[in-house]
């Protein structure tokens, strides 16, 4: 996913096949929880919704699962490379009432309102994550649109006993974010943020992946995988080096050392709000 602002970068996961592969693979974990914030927002059958950063079309796709053939999702994005992928992905699956546009959605026009407006890690990515939410309550209904979005808070990893390599990698992961401008608690500000949008009070959930070594739900992949994605910009930032990484063995080592320590692993804070269109 890619917004527009002063950050460092403008989207240091960047969009190559592995990182496609690695939000593929994110999704399959991740997905449960956020169908379950869209729902209890009120994202039903039938809806018209705007899904904000769609990178390569994940919850776009799951947002289409919810609304059936008779409702339609609009995806918007910075990144041309997201969009053609997204898109891509869109008609092998087969689903007709997913589109894709390139662009800052506070500055795109649609040819109608939405009911809804949707993101998943998006507002961790922009300078002003208010700024970003009054830009697209202005594409939905007048009253009673929806707006929800789903964020993390990296202060939420930890393991028990102490797995030493996870510890660090979920470390390295959150430095490196805060270096580049990359809000690694967004999860825990978005109540402030959609206050200051002009938004009601959201309601709000947390969820959050947790395991031993053989869970399948552990989360341990995500953190190993997103490390690998990251690490070029991990090096640049001064955070660690690819060479103390070790990425060719990073995964193996640290579920063998879960696996010795009989860790569980308490995975990232995923907080999910929304609010409606007053």
């Amino acid at each position: 996913m890619s917004t527009a602002g002063q950050r460092s970068r403008d989207y240091e996961l960047g969009h190559s096949e592995w990182e496609l592969a690695r939000l593929a693979s994110q999704a399959r974990l991740i997905d449960p929880m956020t169908r379950d914030y869209f729902e209890r927002a009120g994202i039903r059958p039938g809806m018209r919704v705007l899904d904000v950063g769609s990178g390569a079309g994940d919850v776009a796709f799951l947002v289409a699962d919810v609304i059936g053939g008779d409702g339609e999702i609009v995806g918007t994005d910075l990144s041309p490379e997201a969009v053609a992928a997204a898109s891509r992905r869109a008609r092998e699956r087969g689903i007709p009432n997913v589109s894709f546009r390139q662009g800052d959605p506070r500055a795109l026009s649609f040819d109608a309102p939405f009911d809804a407006a949707v993101g998943r890690y998006v507002l961790m990515f922009c300078d002003d994550p208010a700024a970003m939410l009054k830009g697209i309550v202005r594409h939905l209904v007048p009253t009673g649109g929806i707006v929800v979005f789903h964020e993390v808070d990296l202060t939420g990893f930890r393991s028990v006993p102490p797995a030493p390599i996870y510890d660090r990698c979920c470390s390295y992961v959150a430095r490196t974010f805060l270096k580049v401008g990359t809000d690694p608690s967004m999860g825990t500000r978005l109540y402030r943020a959609f206050i200051d949008a002009g938004l009601p009070p959201p309601e709000m959930g947390i969820q959050s992946l947790v395991g031993g070594r053989h869970g399948p739900r552990n989360g341990a992949d995500l953190v190993a995988n997103l490390v690998i994605t990251m690490a070029p910009v991990m090096e640049e930032c001064g955070v660690t080096t690819v060479e103390d990484l070790d990425l060719p063995t990073l995964h193996a080592r640290m579920l063998a050392e879960i696996e010795a320590h009989e860790s569980v692993i308490f995975g990232r804070l995923e907080v999910g709000a929304w609010s409606r269109r007053i």
